[in-house]
């Protein structure tokens, strides 16, 4: 489907740029989009990936990944289902998921190309999208968002009375989205359409030893691709095994971690709560919930919790913290170069389509149907651009708060759908391009879909509430 889409784009910027006289717009933008995915994105990745990847190896080396799989093992079970359980790629996973509800974007994408290309090491199709990759984007296209704080941000700038109200029905939206991912994808990957291709047949061998043959060469492909891989430097079952023998912790190095976590234990209520200090709240902070408060201090704490405790328990359990953090910050560079085609491809497409005035063309196109089910035709070009660009949809965003105000109900429905939807073909392009899958099955109307929902359970829900 995204050989269509992409197709479509590119084509349809062309028609539409000739017919509106703007060629030269569209033959500039392509320009420009190609420079921004290697220049403004990709190349920015490198540090950031190398910065998670070296991160999550010393969680790795010191156990915590595996703790953590085996805690939430029974939910990870079901959802996918062709993934062993005790595989690194269930711990990847999960920490993808919770960077994804904490709104952690910066360290999300990176977890979750780790956990893509641990994905890929149980693939034996390759090129071609597993059930487990497409629900796992499934999870990522539709991730639940506790605080949408980019869209606050922008209400609170514009003085907005109530910056918060739309969390709640963000949180709504966003729940409802994620729920419908998981069963869409669950459902669509049985339907004959989406089903993956039979492996080839071994070949018949009158010895009776192609079994045999065929299972160790199997066996034999599998490991190469965990040893040569970029994104994969050795087995990393083996790192999961040599964790398991880690010696437990001693008195002495129980109670500096002890010791650490009540240290953040007392920050938290320090952000969350401030009366218990007898610390003053500014004018702003006295206007939010206890529920935003606590969510705000999480946020804020996340990011430094992790790049500090990874570290501290992985040196107290005797790993090696700055050689091991450099091994794994070295897949940083080479996963970022390997996306640089399929962001490209898909921000040149893009880029195209927008600059020869098609997201204006469809909007004056579909508004008389939309208008006559009751859909808000200003918030149009906002959901028509959130599945293709996330800086696009900001600009919109911002743009409907300065025309009707950041407490109109336009405005909070805009608010509610940036903080309940994703820029799905940005993730497929990155996730996907990460392990070379080019054949994404039902991954594309998954995300499409859910974006859908979100946006009318969005609206529906900021009519009763605002309405």
């Amino acid at each position: 489907m995204l050989n269509y889409i992409w197709l479509a784009l590119v084509v349809g910027a062309v028609i539409i740029g000739g017919w509106t006289n703007q060629l030269k717009e569209v033959t500039d933008r392509s320009l420009e989009m190609a420079k921004y995915a290697v220049v403004d994105i990709a190349l920015p990745l490198v540090g950031i990936m190398a910065l998670w990847l070296g991160i999550m190896r010393l969680a790795e080396r010191a156990g915590l990944v595996a703790l953590l799989a085996r805690l939430l093992r029974p939910l990870l079970r079901r959802l996918f289902a062709d993934v062993p359980p005790d595989h690194p790629a269930m711990g990847s996973m999960l920490m993808n998921m919770a960077a994804n509800i904490l709104g952690l974007g910066n360290a999300a994408t990176p977890l979750g190309l780790r956990a893509m290309a641990d994905l890929e090491t149980l693939n034996p199709r390759p090129g071609t999208a597993t059930n487990a990759m497409c629900t796992f984007l499934a999870i990522n296209t539709g991730s639940i968002q506790l605080i949408p704080v980019t869209a606050i941000a922008i209400l609170a700038a514009n003085q907005s009375v109530n910056p918060t109200a739309i969390v709640g029905t963000a949180l709504i939206a966003t729940a409802c989205g994620a729920t419908w991912a998981v069963t869409t994808a669950k459902v669509l990957e049985k339907l004959p359409w989406f089903r993956l291709p039979s492996l080839p047949a071994p070949p018949s061998d009158p010895s009776g030893d192609t079994a045999a043959e065929t299972e160790s060469e199997t066996e034999k492909t599998a490991n190469n691709r965990q040893q040569t891989s970029p994104a994969q430097p050795e087995n990393r079952q083996a790192v999961v095994k040599e964790a398991a023998s880690l010696q437990p912790l001693s008195a002495w190095r129980m109670t500096v971690l002890v010791v650490f976590l009540l240290f953040f234990a007392g920050l938290f209520v320090y952000l969350a709560f401030p009366g218990v200090f007898g610390r003053e709240l500014s004018e702003a902070a006295a206007s939010q919930t206890v529920f935003v408060r606590v969510v705000g201090a999480i946020s804020l704490l996340s990011v430094p919790f992790m790049l500090s405790i990874f570290p501290l328990y992985a040196a107290l359990r005797g790993v090696k913290i700055y050689e091991e953090f450099v091994d794994g910050a070295k897949e940083g560079f080479e996963v970022a170069v390997r996306i640089i085609p399929y962001l490209v491809a898909i921000l040149v497409a893009i880029g195209m389509f927008r600059a020869a005035g098609g997201i204006d063309l469809l909007s004056r196109a579909l508004a008389p149907a939309l208008q006559a089910v009751g859909f808000p035709t200003d918030l149009l070009p906002l959901v028509l651009m959130r599945p293709l660009s996330g800086s696009g949809t900001l600009g919109i965003f911002t743009e409907l708060v300065k025309q009707f105000g950041p407490d109109s109900l336009i405005a909070r429905m805009g608010g509610t759908i940036f903080g309940s939807t994703e820029t799905t073909f940005y993730v497929l392009a990155v996730y996907f391009g990460s392990v070379g899958i080019k054949r994404t099955r039902h991954a594309v109307l998954t995300g499409l879909s859910t974006d859908l929902v979100a946006v009318v359970v969005a609206i529906i829900v900021c009519r009763l509430m605002f309405g």
